[in-house]
């Protein structure tokens, strides 16, 4: 369980700015801290709908390793009606970002990946946390926990990328991460 000191010692290895601060500048556009371009980029997922568990290098030699990003998308595929669609990389670079912040050994469990549009639509009908626009449905967002951190934890570190869209959905466990303007809401 990560505790509020590791996470404030883990937001320090951000280097000056820490998590709180960060530049304007998307995290995301340069190698994260410590990391070159070259370095490999792995991430464990595991979608809580199919029990499909992935362990996966999706960047390698400074290059993102396009059978590794077709299985991520494949993992991440509308589960009820069985579609996939290639999802922006930036999302697993996000999701690496935040793996590799938590030093989490657990994998990051999907909630919820691509969307069909028949799908988000059902959706709506039975709640109102699902955008009638999602980004789900371009493949430009995920929802996403860690098992092991703290929600609020790992929604703070979110915002801290200060990149995209971030949900805080408190009550059903999960945190929206998406490549859209930079805004926050909690459901």
């Amino acid at each position: 369980m990560l505790n509020r000191r590791h996470f404030l010692r883990q937001a320090a290895c951000l280097g000056a700015a820490g998590v709180a601060g960060l530049s304007s500048a998307p995290l995301l556009a340069q190698p994260q801290s410590g990391m070159t371009d070259q370095a490999e980029r792995t991430l464990r997922v595991y979608n809580i709908h199919t029990g499909e568990y992935l362990t996966t290098t999706f960047w390698a030699d400074g290059q993102y390793q396009d059978e590794e990003i077709q299985a991520l998308d494949l993992l991440l595929r509308d589960h009820r009606a069985n579609q996939a669609m290639a999802m922006q990389r930036e999302l697993y670079e996000k999701m690496f970002h935040l793996q590799e912040l938590f030093s989490s050994r657990e994998p990051l469990y999907v909630i919820s990946g691509y969307r069909s549009p028949g799908t988000n639509s059902g959706l709506r009908q039975v709640s109102n946390g699902v955008a009638e626009n999602s980004l789900h449905m371009q493949g430009r967002a995920v929802d996403i926990r860690i098992p092991g951190v703290s929600h609020r934890h790992l929604h703070k570190a979110a915002l801290a990328m200060r990149s995209g869209g971030v949900g805080y959905y408190p009550k059903s466990g999960y945190i929206h991460l998406d490549t859209g303007r930079v805004r926050s809401w909690t459901i």
